[in-house]
């Protein structure tokens, strides 16, 4: 059964949620502050965390970053912020989607359907690996390696990742990327921009030097291409 955590301090926005997520067969936990939360996160191990930004203890923001220290649990932010600063500032630190408030219960299931879906999709069925085995992908595990060590990713920074080294050489747009981390054509306005952050933190994780980059290149006035030699055959284009 999907597990579902709602973070969240006020009680009717709980049980609101609680309510459209019982139709789905979900099975809902509540928390209704950072700390709390955190505790739910080791015990539950949830499928997808909804988190509001602001808690009584500590903030939406800062439960998202303690937790992506060691867990890829996709997050979408309740927030009354809607300045386009704040939103790619959730996504900087690991924030899947946002939702703003006052929202529509339907609106949270749909994206949080279309998460899910991308996360339990294996987009590729072999292990990728290039570079003499520098960096390798293996999918089945949703694991990426660089020098033999694990990397934690955010899934949305897994799946851009997946998609390009899957076709070396070819050019994403930014429209392209985004089509990846957001399915069912449902894409919102702003959110190209928000690429260019995942690809700035994918950079400091899987290049020595994120300013000459090897795997993660930019093709100027079009988007961007994966650079590394694959080990194995893998299509060009």
């Amino acid at each position: 059964m999907t597990k579902i955590l709602v973070v969240d301090d006020e009680k009717m926005i709980i049980e609101v949620l609680e309510a459209y997520f019982d139709k789905e067969g979900w099975e809902v936990y509540r928390a209704a502050n950072g700390i709390d939360a955190l505790k739910k996160v080791k015990e539950v191990n949830p499928d997808l965390m909804i988190l509001d930004l602001m808690l009584p203890d500590i903030s939406g923001e800062e439960v998202c970053r303690l937790t992506r220290k060691d867990n890829d649990v996709p997050i979408i932010m309740l927030t009354a912020k809607s300045a386009e600063d704040d939103l790619i500032n959730g996504i900087v630190i690991g924030a899947d989607d946002y939702v703003t408030k006052p929202f529509s219960p339907r609106e949270v299931v749909v994206r949080a359907k279309a998460i899910l879906r991308r996360v339990s999709k294996t987009n590729i069925s072999n292990q990728l690996s290039f570079n003499d085995g520098h960096l390798c992908i293996d999918p089945v595990k949703k694991q990426v390696t660089l020098q033999g060590n694990p990397l934690s990713l955010t899934p949305n920074e897994y799946k851009i990742l997946v998609a390009m080294a899957s076709f070396p050489g070819r050019v994403y747009s930014r429209a392209d990327l985004l089509e990846k981390i957001t399915e069912d054509g449902v894409l919102f306005e702003g959110y190209e921009r928000s690429i260019d952050t995942h690809i700035k933190n994918l950079r400091k994780k899987v290049e020595g030097d994120s300013r000459q980059p090897t795997y993660l290149l930019t093709v100027f006035g079009m988007g961007y291409k994966f650079g590394g030699t694959p080990d194995e055959s893998i299509p060009s284009n």
